[in-house]
């Protein structure tokens, strides 16, 4: 009889505990949507908007709305619908690319077979989040061009702090009139590692396309494979921007079938832009943005109110570094062999304006503020019969002062008009 008794308050401690559960698990998934669209919108490249959102025990819908922060020629318009248990929350949704009016004109029609949907889930004690998308092969038509896409999938899992993308499109296609470009398999490999408020991050990028071909009446050019690697950190002091390009063999089918025309590799590294002015800036864009309307979301003038930390970013002398320069041509039996570097002049930055930098005397006295100096080793002989040296120079040494380029301490000869 007494167990009997102990029956009724188990059921109701067992009830109390479930829904307080249940209700810590919406908490927490909503917790985590917001920092992660706060996480979103601190990195000042995109703007976020919620326009629904209805949090509940059992289960949570929303809408948001995903924009460039410069501009708005498109956007993503986003659903979930989040089922709540215990341990996990399971979510999935529509993704539906919407272009602005003038843009749509501009493109023409989308079709495709039915709406990307996406899946995910929330893991409620690891904070730990995981989302799939499969994309259905579409086509865009515009007046006789033509861009397909055979299909594509994406997954983005992470933490807070840390998340890792990988995408992956079959194939690629698009034809204007009687050109042709074809991208085959391409994989984008990404991770993205933060603080709060993304006040120092790190984004490593690895880009992937196994095959590139251009297709013309006349000729035909064939690259495989094309690999780009970049890694961008913002830290206490400097924002460095590292990218390595490395491309395989490119082939001219109509002009030599068994001999590529070049392969090769680049790296470089662009540093010491101000860190301080580089998260003022991105504040900036924020409240730029945020001052905008639907029609214009940048309001005029904004380059004007942006030169001050753009001027403020070259401050500590910013460098670029080409560490290696190595590309081969089989066909033409030449090889280039480089590294240098380039320095900007910070000094007496008020001299300078971005927004006459369209206009030649502007651009003439930002080029007198660039030094440096490269290296071609083993040049060839054809390089020194170009650049009017003695035909046994064997090392060409290029030096940039005040924006004007000597070799070899002679002044550079024109190359062409």
């Amino acid at each position: 009889m007494r167990k009997e008794r102990l029956i009724v308050p188990t059921l109701a401690i067992i009830a109390v505990v479930w829904m307080a559960v249940q209700l810590l698990s919406s908490v927490l998934f909503e917790r985590s949507l917001r920092q992660a669209l706060e996480d979103l919108e601190a990195r000042g490249e995109w703007r976020v908007n919620r326009t629904e959102s209805r949090q509940g025990w059992l289960s949570s819908q929303g809408r948001l709305i995903l924009s460039p922060l410069l501009s708005r020629p498109w956007r993503l318009e986003l659903t979930y619908d989040a089922r709540h248990g215990i341990l996990s929350t399971d979510v999935e949704g529509t993704v539906l690319p919407r272009l602005d009016t003038v843009l749509q004109q501009a493109v023409g029609e989308v079709t495709a077979p039915s709406v990307p949907r996406w899946q995910g889930r929330y893991h409620t004690l690891s904070g730990h989040s995981e989302l799939r998308l499969a994309l259905a092969p579409f086509v865009i038509q515009q007046n006789g061009r033509e861009l397909a896409v055979r299909g594509g999938r994406l997954r983005l899992e992470g933490v807070f702090g840390d998340w890792r993308l990988r995408a992956l499109f079959d194939q690629l296609t698009l034809i204007d009139g009687m050109a042709q470009m074809e991208l085959g398999s391409t994989v984008l490999e990404s991770r993205y590692t933060y603080t709060e408020g993304a006040y120092h991050f790190a984004q490593r990028d690895h880009l992937h396309i196994e095959m590139l071909t251009l297709s013309y009446p006349s000729y035909d050019i064939q690259l495989s494979p094309l690999d780009l690697n970049s890694h961008m950190v913002l830290d206490e002091s400097e924002l460095r921007i590292k990218g390595d390009l490395e491309v395989g063999d490119v082939m001219v089918p109509s002009e030599a079938p068994d001999m590529p025309l070049l392969h090769g590799r680049i790296e470089m590294e662009l540093s010491r832009l101000n860190a301080d002015a580089v998260r003022h800036m991105i504040r900036r864009l924020r409240q730029e943005a945020a001052w905008g309307d639907a029609s214009l979301p940048m309001a005029e003038g904004l380059l004007a109110r942006l030169e001050p930390d753009l001027r403020k970013m070259l401050s500590d002398s910013p460098r670029l570094d080409v560490m290696t320069v190595a590309i081969e041509s089989p066909l033409l039996g030449i090889r280039l062999d480089a590294d240098g570097a380039l320095f900007f002049d910070a000094r007496q930055l008020d001299e300078l304006s971005v927004v006459n930098l369209d206009q030649k005397k502007e651009q003439a006295k930002w080029l007198e503020r660039i030094d440096g100096d490269f290296t071609w080793h083993e040049a060839p002989t054809v390089a020194a019969l170009w650049l009017g040296l003695p035909l046994g120079t064997r090392e060409l040494e290029f030096d940039v002062v005040r924006g004007v380029w000597r070799v070899n301490g002679r002044p550079m000869p024109e190359l062409w008009p």
